[in-house]
């Protein structure tokens, strides 16, 4: 029998496909110059689970999988936004101009090429190596860190949704102990579904090195203390990147033994398949909460976006051709047979239509849903949502809203800018408190809150957009070709980019 990993035909090469070093082992070392470029690299065959063996790995992905993962990861600052939606169109910028700032692509022919590597790399661009100040490296450094971290364990390595460490962790009762600000933690924590274990994981980048490495395994191992009752992996992902190099990721681990993780409620502790908290929505209340949670960014960013920013793209109404793929979390929708034959359909079975109404209609008898999806200003990325996650984030910002209306100092109007500002610590702490302070209301409130939401998202696909949007509008329907935007999604997420926007490519 032909082993299940052995492809009869090489996979789909996409245009914006990189390949990205990547080294296991398992703990903190030197940096391997130059190994990324001159060690033999394993192709990548355990898709969405851990390497059974240490060393070199050479997977292929794509910069729409990279971008993804930089917009869904990091603090929750959503809390801090309940009167102000349209500064989370800020926060989204924030976090993917840095990687288009300083990031450029150029072509490698690896000491030890692989069949099926499309041999382009990421590396630093000009700016970043001869004119960019240490502080602005610094800020490329920790988002990087963050995104790439964001990348190897959820699109490459199948963990699920990934959270901040600071909100307390996954156990309640451990949380004073997570959230307390003496300790030095790593940075996320999420749920391995296919292994059953709690992941800690800790992200560094730069210009990263020995030093700064052990930095993040003691951050990691302060962690552990707490979380020692409950299987987990300790995941240091290290974004080491210097000019004239490649971006290449060492990810020191380990695993400790212990209790199975928390019922998690609906979604099944041993899965035959890796999978994300999408693939539950219908069954599972937390992983619906835990998705509509994740894109309150992008929700916040669509709902204030001007009317005439606003469209609606069609995809097929079948999520299962947009299940969790080989090579990550987004489905290239070029290489969707599917949705290209049906938006055709569309095309040519509406082309007489002129009221959006009857245009909606006519899709959805095709078996085409609509996504609402805008640009955030100042990037060429365009993000969106189904009807019905757009309802469950709407109902989950509505009580987050109740809930800031009654934390002190939470919202902006509460703020007393006449009084003497104090220390940065003390102001850090200050926030700190805030936010513990909403997060410990939220938790309260979840039982609740979790059937509101999934009363939401049952009955959103039967809602118009004019019912769901502030300004009661409805967005055009655009059933157009569009050559030159890549698009990706997956179940109930969108996102695309141009394909002449992609980072500088070297010559």
């Amino acid at each position: 029998m032909i082993p299940a990993h052995v492809n009869d035909a090489p996979p789909p090469v996409y245009a914006d496909s990189l390949d990205i070093p990547v080294l296991f082992r398992d703990g903190p070392a030197r940096r391997p110059y130059p190994q990324w470029r001159t060690a033999p690299h394993a192709p990548w065959d355990t898709a969405a689970t851990f390497p059974t063996s240490d060393g070199w790995y050479a997977p292929t992905t794509t910069w729409r999988e990279i971008i993804k993962a930089a917009t869904e990861v990091g603090r929750d600052v959503t809390p801090n936004l309940q009167q102000v939606p349209q500064l989370a169109r800020g926060e989204l910028v924030a976090r993917v101009s840095p990687l288009y700032a300083y990031l450029g692509l150029h072509d490698v022919t690896p000491k030890h090429p692989l069949p099926h590597s499309v041999g382009r790399r990421l590396t630093l661009n000009a700016v970043y190596e001869y004119g960019t100040e240490r502080t602005a490296k610094n800020a490329l450094g920790y988002r990087l860190g963050m995104t790439m971290a964001e990348w190897a364990c959820r699109s490459l390595m199948g963990l699920g949704q990934t959270w901040h460490l600071e909100d307390g962790g996954p156990d309640p009762a451990l949380a004073d102990a997570f959230k307390d600000p003496t300790r030095r933690l790593p940075d996320l924590w999420g749920r391995h579904e296919a292994e059953n274990a709690y992941w800690l994981i800790e992200a560094k980048g730069g210009n990263v090195g020995k030093t700064t490495l052990r930095d993040g395994w003691k951050q990691l191992s302060e962690g552990s203390k707490i979380l020692h009752a409950y299987t987990h992996r300790r995941i240091l992902v290290g974004a080491a990147v210097q000019p004239q190099g490649d971006l290449f990721l060492t990810i020191d681990h380990d695993q400790h033994p212990g209790q199975p993780p928390l019922d998690t409620g609906g979604v099944s502790p041993t899965p035959t398949i890796p999978s994300s908290p999408e693939d539950h929505l219908g069954a599972s209340d937390d992983a619906l909460m835990g998705t509509a949670r994740t894109q309150m960014l992008v929700y916040l960013a669509l709902r204030s976006a001007p009317p005439s920013q606003l469209r609606t793209i069609a995809l097929p109404a079948d999520r299962t051709t947009r299940r969790r793929r080989r090579e990550g979390i987004t489905i290239p929708l070029e290489g969707d047979d599917a949705t290209r034959a049906l938006r055709a359909d569309a095309r040519g079975a509406t082309s007489n239509l002129d009221n959006e109404q009857s245009l909606r209609e006519g899709a959805r008898l095709i078996g085409l849903d609509d996504f609402l999806t805008c640009r955030i200003p100042g990037t060429e990325v365009h993000l969106g949502m189904s009807r019905r996650l757009f309802a469950a984030c709407a109902r989950l910002h509505h009580e987050d809203r109740m809930i800031a209306e009654r934390t002190p100092g939470l919202r902006a109007e509460d703020q007393h800018f006449a009084e003497e500002p104090t220390d940065e610590e003390a102001e850090e702490e200050r926030r700190r408190t805030q936010r513990r302070i909403f997060r410990e209301q939220q938790e309260e409130a979840r039982p609740r809150v979790r059937r509101l939401v999934r009363q939401a998202y049952d009955q959103g696909a039967d809602r118009e957009w004019s019912d769901l949007l502030p300004d009661q509008q409805e967005p055009r329907l655009d059933l157009d070709d569009h050559p030159g935007l890549l698009e990706a999604a997956t179940p109930e997420t969108y996102l695309a980019l141009r394909q002449d926007d992609l980072p500088y490519r070297r010559r």
